[in-house]
């Protein structure tokens, strides 16, 4: 199995260098190779601060990857939870990724930060019918 980092799948989204972007497409749509999570938060990062792209593009650039399944993630579902809640919110991406956690696997988050205790509340009480 081969992992790829940030740079490469950047290089894939923006195709901004002739070079290094169709290096990026040949490794992506002619190898199995998987994201991981942090480097798929790096993506975001970089995407959202030096690129100034929108939470709802970088929602849409980063579903299409797995969609398409030019990567593989390790868990998938966690990270399309932590895409839509960043799309249609105003926390950071690793804020998202908590809430996904406690939302699709279950697990406590303990955290001191109030606008993330809301959303992870606010999130339970939409997914929990009444």
């Amino acid at each position: 199995m081969s992992v790829v980092d940030a740079n490469v799948v950047l290089r894939y989204l923006l195709d901004d260098h002739a070079e290094l972007s169709a290096k990026a497409a040949a490794i992506l749509e002619q190898q199995t190779v998987t994201l991981p999570i942090e480097a798929a938060c790096e993506v975001v990062y970089v995407l959202q601060k030096v690129y100034v792209v929108t939470r709802e593009e970088i929602q849409q650039l980063l579903t299409g990857l797995l969609n398409e399944a030019l990567v593989n993630m390790e868990k998938p579902e966690l990270f399309l939870k932590a895409l839509e809640y960043y799309g249609s919110s105003t926390l950071d991406f690793v804020d998202t990724l908590l809430c996904a956690y406690h939302t699709v696997e279950r697990q406590a988050v303990f955290t001191f930060d109030n606008k993330l205790n809301q959303f992870i509340q606010r999130a339970e009480q939409s997914s929990n019918p009444l």
